[in-house]
């Protein structure tokens, strides 16, 4: 009673003792914890957040600074992957060209050991990237399927855009075909009453679908990062026609009433397959819903016996994100960019490059490889933004040649393309977030006629864009360029 009475006097000086006491338990244990098993830049980047707020910067490091999913689910992902893996060697593996380069062959014996999934022969595929073009195949594919229909989209909603692809969903659920949906639940929940209005379609014809990645910090037993999302862009019918790229099921300017103001738009590439490659993606499917649903796919039911073999393209899928040991995409589109000894050219929203990225990029520039990057001129998401136009000097100062996609629209496709060997087309961007936070789903095509395809695409891009200079570059406000450098840094905290 005496020390409570006391402190009550005293409780000014109590208080400031107990502050600086935290104030500096915070600091030590951020020195402790945050540099274990982190790259240096973004260690640095937390630690420079926890000395100048500690009671602000080691809460934000608690919730937003372990790019891992919790002990359960880690569980739960390994023994799925496992069991997909087993099935993934019942896939034929393909031999590549004997013409092809040797270091194409590196390539498809990392992606085998990261994501498990072998390289596929025989495969057709076609681009398309007409944004309601793309939606109307698939809602033609769908109506044909007899068998089942699997769909994963990070973004998913019934709007104007997007009904004609769930009236094919209902159309073929209400004849008995099995359909199954997944999609984000942040990615889709966030756009309110065009996601309800999906979600209320579904349960009327019997659907069985499931949010990905739920907002539930707590439900595994652990706390789980709420930014940590599945991205990925999937359809696959009767497991013969499979679906794949950068494009979410939901209309162009994302039904954001600001986004309508602006004029603003998405431009998107989707890439259709058929042949061998369709099973590795039926598998992967079966693992997000596993994950999601705890329902084990039977084997008959993924991995089929492609009726149409009559492709030239070799293909093999990689999958990447949380689940996986390695940041599987970054490592093979470093691995493509050392190798290449012609061209790169990559296309991607969001550029937001870890250093061995960067310097695998502008060594490829510097050693004579004519790298050309396409991005979007004006941006939908502020920090990415601005944190992207920081790494422009020291690509341009290398030789990269830098295209704008011209304003309103959103340049929102993703995809590289490495000489004439090889194409890498998914759902992955280029940044952190991609290499860390998001599950992705990247598919890498060889053959000279897909690229030829890919080609006339990039040139499409490239009319519709305007080259930036150096000479502009610098010119630019200086209050812009220290903005840019501001970003760049609050990216680095992953």
């Amino acid at each position: 009673m005496v020390l409570w009475q006391w402190i009550l006097d005293h409780w000014v000086v109590v208080w400031t003792y107990a502050y600086i006491a935290l104030d500096v338990a915070l600091r030590i244990a951020g020195l402790i914890l945050v540099p274990r098993n982190r790259r240096p830049g973004s260690a640095l980047a937390w630690l420079l957040a926890i000395m100048v707020l500690p009671l602000v910067g080691f809460p934000l490091y608690l919730l937003l600074g372990k790019a891992e999913l919790p002990r359960k689910r880690r569980i739960k992902q390994e023994r799925i992957n496992a069991v997909m893996r087993a099935r993934a060697e019942r896939i034929p593996d393909s031999e590549l060209d004997h013409d092809a380069p040797s270091w194409l062959q590196s390539a498809v014996r990392l992606n085998r050991e990261l994501g498990a999934f072998p390289l596929t022969g025989n495969n057709s595929a076609d681009l398309e990237i007409d944004y309601d073009s793309s939606i109307a195949a698939m809602a033609a594919d769908i109506r044909s399927a007899e068998r089942d229909v699997h769909v994963l989209f990070y973004t998913m909603v019934l709007d104007e855009v997007t009904e004609d692809f769930f009236a094919a969903l209902a159309e073929v659920a209400d004849r008995g075909v099995q359909v199954r949906v997944l999609y984000d639940h942040w990615g889709s929940l966030s756009h309110g009453k065009v996601y309800r209005a999906m979600r209320r379609l579904l349960d009327a014809h019997g659907i069985e679908h499931y949010p990905m990645m739920p907002v539930k910090p707590f439900s595994d037993g652990a706390f789980q990062r709420p930014d940590l999302r599945n991205h990925r862009k999937l359809l696959v019918v009767d497991g013969e026609i499979g679906w794949m790229g950068s494009q979410n099921m939901i209309a162009p300017h994302y039904d954001k009433p600001s986004n309508i103001r602006r004029g603003l738009h998405w431009q998107e590439t989707m890439i259709r397959f058929r042949g061998p490659i369709v099973s590795e993606m039926n598998l992967l499917f079966a693992i997000d819903w596993y994950y999601e649903s705890d329902e084990q796919l039977e084997e008959e039911t993924l991995v089929r016996r492609a009726s149409d073999t009559s492709g030239t393209y070799e293909c093999q899928l990689v999958p990447s994100g949380p689940g996986f040991v390695f940041e599987n995409n970054l490592l093979l589109f470093n691995q493509l960019f050392y190798s290449a000894d012609h061209h790169i050219r990559a296309v991607s929203p969001y550029f937001v490059p870890d250093e061995s990225m960067l310097a695998a990029l502008i060594t490829a520039a510097r050693r004579g490889v004519e790298v050309e990057l396409f991005v979007s001129e004006i941006g939908d998401q502020f920090l990415v933004f601005h944190a992207q136009r920081s790494y422009y000097t020291a690509l341009l100062e290398a030789g990269v040649r830098i295209w704008l996609y011209r304003a309103p629209t959103i340049l929102h496709a993703k995809h590289v393309t490495i000489d004439e060997s090889v194409t890498v087309l998914g759902s992955s961007n280029m940044d952190i977030r991609s290499f860390l936070l998001d599950m992705e789903s990247s598919v890498m095509v060889g053959g000279t006629d897909f690229m030829e395809k890919m080609h006339e695409v990039e040139e499409v891009y490239r009319s519709r864009s305007r080259e930036l200079t150096l000479e502009e570059w610098e010119r630019r406000p200086r209050a812009m360029m220290l903005l840019d450098n501001l970003c760049r840094l609050a990216s680095a905290v992953v």
